[in-house]
């Protein structure tokens, strides 16, 4: 890797930020944190990386959270035996803007890992301003279709979800032309098996138990309708310019083969290591350049079964309908995810049975496209406003929606 890379991170807090923490803190060397952005629901461990990274700026999307922000600094400073005067206090900026307006600025490297559609703009600016975009925030990209590949430029959007780096690694091996099909691999969620009758009464507890990966609460559940891996679907045919037809869905339950590249000669390419994702992350900030040890390989000296099976669609509907979704375009893929981010949270208040998330999110899907609300916008219709309109009514239609369906 050449110099020391300047970096911001967006969700500094959450499952991606903390791990890509977790990889630059023991290569301080290597990186520098220009920047951290946080929605302020972790005020302790944003104080501590605060302290541990010194960046110059940090975000934070609630503005009620700043002055509790500046008490935990001096907590923890006092925890490590530092005086208060010796406290660097970065600037701090805050309001819904403020994760966009760091992402603005100058650095090698933006992670976004902010969850769900409020990644949009900042996904936006870095791209506007130059920045490399290592993109852990899939939604940003599904929901801006057009709008945020027609801002990159080439190679300027690095993947970070696992299947999506596994993508750009096996894409080397072979020209764009000689792609056939990617093979996107899903884990199968903690309800692989499973028929949809069966699914019908599981809990969010139950739904929150991944069997291989620890994830938030959104993409956990996510995972577990496989809603996640439709979302996946539309990323992979955005991010490499393939038809959605051309990708391919099959249940690896190990998670060790993260996915594949087939070419027209009949080879097949497949990335594999143990499921972590301190290595797609380490490749999101340093590509096309590897960080040595980023994570630990794959033990060749233990026993060991990699098994394969095809999707089960009538019990797991969720990547059909996102295939749809994609293919129409424009302000659908938007409507699903916003549809889908409210069922999640209904489903885990229990006020929305398992199945019903899909379910409603197929019925707002409907809607939009049969003209209810202020109709959908094609991809060469497509605006910011345009976008985050369509993303406000499907939340509102979802809500609607799920009050009119027992649970």
């Amino acid at each position: 890797m050449a110099a020391q890379r300047s970096v911001i991170i967006l969700g500094s807090t959450g499952s991606i930020g903390t791990q890509a923490v977790d990889v630059i803190s023991t290569r301080r060397d290597q990186f520098r944190v220009l920047g951290l952005a946080a929605n302020g629901s972790d005020i302790p461990t944003l104080a501590q990386q605060i302290l541990d990274l010194q960046p110059a700026v940090v975000a934070l999307a609630r503005p009620t959270v700043v002055q509790d922000l500046q008490l935990a600094l001096y907590a923890s400073a006092q925890q490590r035996g530092w005086n208060r005067g010796d406290v660097k206090l970065p600037r701090i900026i805050a309001g819904p803007e403020a994760a966009t307006e760091l992402a603005a600025m100058d650095a090698d490297v933006v992670l976004n890992g902010i969850t769900g559609s409020a990644g949009l703009l900042p996904t936006l600016a870095t791209l506007n301003a130059g920045n490399t975009l290592a993109l852990a925030n899939k939604e940003s990209l599904v929901i801006g279709g057009r709008l945020v590949t027609d801002a990159a430029a080439p190679g300027q959007i690095v993947a970070v979800d696992s299947e999506h780096s596994a993508f750009a690694q096996a894409l080397r091996a072979g020209r764009k032309e000689e792609v056939r099909r990617l093979v996107l691999t899903a884990s199968g969620g903690p309800f692989r098996g499973r028929s949809r009758a069966e699914l019908a009464d599981v809990t969010a507890e139950q739904a929150m138990a991944h069997p291989t990966w620890a994830m938030g609460r959104v993409i956990t559940v996510n995972s577990a309708t496989l809603v996640n891996k439709g979302l996946e679907l539309m990323e992979a045919a955005l991010l490499y310019d393939v038809p959605l037809g051309a990708v391919q869905v099959v249940v690896h339950p190990q998670s060790i083969v993260h996915s594949m590249v087939e070419f027209h000669d009949g080879s097949t390419i497949a990335q594999c290591s143990p499921p972590d994702m301190r290595l797609p992350i380490a490749l999101g900030l340093t590509w096309p350049d590897r960080l040595p040890d980023a994570a630990a390989a794959i033990d060749w000296t233990r026993c060991a079964s990699w098994t394969f099976e095809p999707l089960d669609t009538d019990a797991f509907p969720a990547t059909e309908l996102a295939r749809h979704a994609g293919t129409v375009a424009g302000t659908a893929p938007a409507v699903f995810n916003a549809a889908n981010e409210v069922c999640v949270d209904a489903f885990c208040a229990g006020r929305l049975s398992f199945t019903g998330i899909v379910d409603t999110v197929a019925e707002v899907v409907n809607d939009h496209l049969s003209g209810t609300g202020d109709g959908h916008l094609r991809d060469d219709e497509l605006t910011v406003d345009g976008v985050l309109a369509a993303d406000a009514w499907a939340r509102e239609r979802a809500t609607e929606r799920i009050g009119g369906r027992s649970s």
